[in-house]
């Protein structure tokens, strides 16, 4: 069985290039999610991700993936303006498995909101990036090195990789609803917000093999909605999500919902007393894990852990652990903002 996990990891890490990375928490991963989500909900937020997976799998190498992303409101003082323009970026690292497959990319994103009603907007966004992989093959194991009963390293691979490493353009659009106030301003815990909207990403299709042949990223459609739904005259509100990808033959419904509870309500009219407020859940992916997590926010900082109970058919193996998985967000004024006297 051993071996039989070890050869699936290496097929699995060599074959993933149709899949795109993913993140339990979603919604604090949004130029993954949507580039139309750049200024969609706040001024300025700075977040970064870690996530790390397989760790329980014997002799096999984990999977890590790394991101950090920021996006900003470029007018967000204007006086009379008809919607908001936003930039956003984002970078991640990806390394996979025995054969060290590693993707860097980076990607800036371009979005305008215009305002539809007193707490709507609806926006599009539109995403450029710059990708490149890299393959380290030594470390890799074969077929053809199994000799029908152990594994042996000194037999040739019998591969052709052709270029161990290549570069490529990748590019996406998104459109996105939003309704309600974001959180640094929620005074009240009876307001509800909305987040909906629909992306695709590489829409150039960009060639994404190592052996030189025709093998085209496929595009991935994006699919989501979330909700923060204060219930009145008590401290919780209820955060539901809905978020599905489509790439290729391959399709990732993660759905669930945290419950917030209102610690401390930030002052009203000093500040000096910060909004303070905690929240756990339980997500779903179709026929693969089961996601509990929790997270803290205090005034514009949240911080979050969540970890994925593996359901699948290497449960066996796995023993329900998955993969574990940190955030940091930090939601700020802009820099763009007129200095304001405190009322």
């Amino acid at each position: 069985m051993r071996l039989l996990i070890l050869g699936l990891a290496g097929v699995v890490s060599f074959s993933s290039f149709s899949q795109d990375i993913h993140f339990s928490n979603m919604d604090y991963s949004p130029m993954t999610l949507n580039p139309g989500l750049a200024g969609a909900n706040y001024d300025l937020q700075a977040i970064s991700n870690y996530r790390t997976q397989w760790n329980a799998v014997p002799g096999a190498a984990p999977f890590s993936t790394i991101a950090v992303s920021a996006d900003m409101r470029l007018n967000p003082n204007k006086r009379q303006r008809s919607g908001n323009i936003a930039l956003g970026i984002n970078f991640f690292n990806d390394q996979a498995g025995v054969n060290r497959i590693s993707t860097n990319n980076v990607a800036l994103s371009l979005a305008y909101h215009l305002f539809v009603g007193d707490k709507s907007t609806v926006g599009l966004g539109l995403q450029s990036g710059f990708g490149q992989r890299t393959l380290d093959a030594a470390n890799g194991m074969w077929g053809s090195q199994y000799d029908g009963l152990t594994y042996n390293a000194a037999l040739p691979s019998g591969e052709n990789l052709g270029s161990p490493s290549f570069s490529f353009l990748d590019a996406g659009a998104g459109f996105v609803y939003t309704y309600g106030s974001d959180e640094s301003r929620m005074r009240a815990n009876d307001n509800i917000k909305v987040n909906a909207g629909y992306a695709v990403f590489h829409v150039n299709r960009p060639n994404f093999s190592f052996t030189g042949g025709d093998d085209n990223l496929y595009m991935r459609h994006s699919i989501f909605a979330n909700a923060s739904i204060g219930v009145g005259s008590t401290n919780y509100a209820i955060e539901p999500g809905v978020y599905t990808q489509l790439q290729g033959p391959s399709t990732e419904i993660l759905m669930g919902s945290d419950i917030r509870v209102l610690l401390k309500e930030g002052s009203k009219v000093t500040g000096n007393i910060q909004r303070t407020s905690v929240a756990m859940g339980v997500y779903y992916r179709n026929r693969d894990a089961v996601v509990s997590r929790i997270m803290f926010n205090y005034a514009g900082m949240a911080i979050g852990f969540s970890y994925d109970f593996n359901i699948s058919s290497l449960t066996e193996v796995t023993n329900a652990r998955g993969g574990a998985e940190f955030f940091l967000r930090w939601v700020m004024d802009s820099p763009l903002n007129a200095t304001k006297a405190r009322i």
